[in-house]
């Protein structure tokens, strides 16, 4: 006897109660194995893939695409001959008024034949495709072999959209798609922004309409810093498997300035100052796609330097494969941003709300400096950098942010040679 089960919304972290619809794995009629990827979604933090439970046919879709789901709540049906405990049945004509009647009968797969073909076709490659990527593919008579070949820039290296269009528009010059694109190759094309890009967009302006940003910039002599890391980065390497980058210095030194500067280490609710007892420092970490997420170091104090290398290069790596979890990007209480790996001498970042500061690293570089010594002033080559600390000037006044920045110029300028990691 066959049962009617919902696949519902999972819970994806303490935070996270909602997400949206982004892609349909499945189309109603499939075959789904247990743990067959079903549906695309993403949330405020991270975008992820919901599972099937167990095995059956995909018999109704009960959300779209883009469409905003609680955690808990009914996404799909499926049709299955045995039913886990835990799982929930449909009961009839029950949760689903708004829907029209499911029949309780075998589904009638003659009618379904075209979409039957089309899983056939698609399952003829070990990828999986979106039903958008193979609509397209079908309607410009892209193969599968030729989608097999395609380079994707999705999660996991899926194909998305973009990469299919770029592929039409290369290797059939003659055609193009009207989605988005103008028929005329002289025109302007016109790209609707990615659901990230939209919120980094939203998130940005919404800070600089909320605090009143003011920057602070100094100079440090980092010399002593880089002789040391070219000193141990190799060793350190072979000893841990790991490559020691400044990302992890600095979040140490931002840890203990934040320990004694505690008013830096607070969030703004109207004119409630809320002092956080734990030290979480983000770290911006660009994309391959240009887009940028903000993992969070916890009580990042608490680290030692290993420590830090060890869950930086952690983070860093599972942020750019798209495997962080939503409570990996949330709680943060001040954010750095080391915009110095692209060379950049300084910038002024965009406080990350609700936190009240962000710190930039620029780049370093070789600079003729004055040195003074007790024997008199000279000239010699040393290794600088420029911090630039925005800072929320409803609470932090100049003095502060200033006095900030200066305690860490000192940690850096102080660094110990004979330190051992």
């Amino acid at each position: 006897m066959s049962n009617k089960i919902e696949i519902v919304l999972p819970r994806m972290g303490e935070s996270v109660d909602e997400a949206t619809i982004t892609g349909w794995l499945k189309n109603e009629g499939d075959k789904i194995n247990e743990d067959d990827l079903i549906v695309e979604i993403a949330t405020d933090k991270v975008d992820s893939e919901v599972p099937s439970e167990f095995s059956g046919i995909l018999i109704k879709k009960l959300c779209n695409v883009n469409d905003v789901v609680k955690v808990g709540d009914p996404i799909a049906i499926i049709e299955t001959d045995s039913v886990e405990p835990n799982l929930k049945k449909v009961e009839p004509l029950k949760k689903l008024d708004n829907l029209k009647k499911i029949d309780s009968g075998p589904i009638d797969f003659i009618k379904k034949g075209d979409s039957l073909i089309q899983k056939n076709i698609s399952n003829e490659s070990s990828r999986i495709y979106s039903p958008l990527v193979k609509n397209i593919s079908k309607q410009e008579g892209v193969s599968i072999n030729e989608l097999d070949n395609i380079k994707g820039s999705g999660k996991n290296g899926r194909i998305t959209k973009n990469d299919l269009l770029n592929y039409i528009s290369n290797s059939k010059t003659t055609e193009k798609i009207s989605e988005n694109i103008l028929s005329n190759e002289l025109s302007d094309e016109i790209i609707e922004m990615s659901r990230m890009e939209k919120l980094i967009s939203d998130h940005m302006i919404s800070s600089k309409e909320k605090s009143a940003h003011v920057q602070a910039f100094i100079e440090a002599d980092i010399t002593n810093l880089w002789n040391w890391r070219e000193k141990n980065k190799n060793t350190f390497f072979d000893r841990e498997n790991e490559k020691i980058t400044f990302t992890p210095i600095f979040i140490q030194i931002v840890a203990q300035v934040l320990r004694e500067f505690p008013m830096l280490n607070i969030s703004l609710d109207n004119y409630n100052i809320i002092k956080k007892k734990s030290i979480n420092i983000g770290m911006a970490t660009a994309l391959s796609d240009g887009n940028l997420i903000v993992p969070v170091i916890k009580n990042a104090d608490q680290f030692s330097l290993l420590g830090l290398v060890k869950k930086v290069n952690d983070l860093a790596k599972r942020a750019r494969n798209g495997n962080l979890e939503p409570d990996e990007v949330k709680d943060g209480t001040y954010t750095i941003s080391n915009v110095g790996v692209f060379d950049t001498l300084m910038g002024t970042p965009i406080i990350n709300q609700p936190q009240v500061g962000i710190l930039a690293f620029g780049a370093i570089n070789k600079k003729p400096s004055v040195i003074e010594t007790d024997k008199g002033d000279f000239i010699g080559i040393r290794y600088k950098i420029i911090l630039s600390h925005s800072f929320d000037h409803r609470i932090v006044n100049g003095a502060k942010g200033g006095m900030f920045i200066k305690r860490i110029k000192e940690l850096i300028e102080g660094w110990d040679n004979t330190f051992s990691i």
